[in-house]
């Protein structure tokens, strides 16, 4: 999660007007790094560019398959319903998050898509983890552009 959260923080350091929420995800497998991104909405335009979905296709290229069966996800803020979705197509083993999002969140929140039985793939999943580190960094954001 440390690392994700170094991730979030380069959301920050972007120009005004590419700067966007911080949330940084990593992929791992067998213990080795093999995807990291931040959001990229604003630098990018585009509104797929969630953190969680660019490691996935970074991790999708490592491993040369789409499916991440092996691979464990961190995020700093639960995931929305597009990456809910991108997490269970990629058949991810297990997703872990910090900060719960009582707005969007679609992995306990809301919805709980990696976890819903009528599903063919369930993925194991924590939430909470460093929650108090990436729930800070997201409140002092949003603190700052009101």
């Amino acid at each position: 999660m440390q690392v994700a959260l170094f991730h979030a923080r380069q959301c920050l350091r972007r120009p005004p007007l590419a700067v966007d929420v911080p949330v940084g995800a990593v992929c791992v497998r067998e213990n080795r790094l093999i995807g990291a991104a931040s959001n990229m909405r604003e630098l990018r335009g585009d509104p797929a560019a969630h953190a969680e979905v660019l490691a996935l296709q970074q991790a999708a290229r490592a491993v040369g398959n789409w499916q991440l069966q092996d691979v464990s996800l961190y995020v700093t803020l639960e995931p929305c319903c597009m990456c809910a979705g991108a997490i269970w197509q990629a058949r991810v083993a297990r997703l872990v998050f910090g900060a719960w999002d009582d707005k969007a969140g679609a992995c306990g929140s809301l919805y709980d898509v990696p976890r819903d039985p009528r599903l063919n793939h369930q993925t194991q999943l924590r939430g909470g983890v460093m929650e108090a580190e990436c729930k800070a960094l997201l409140q002092e954001f949003f603190h700052q552009r009101r």
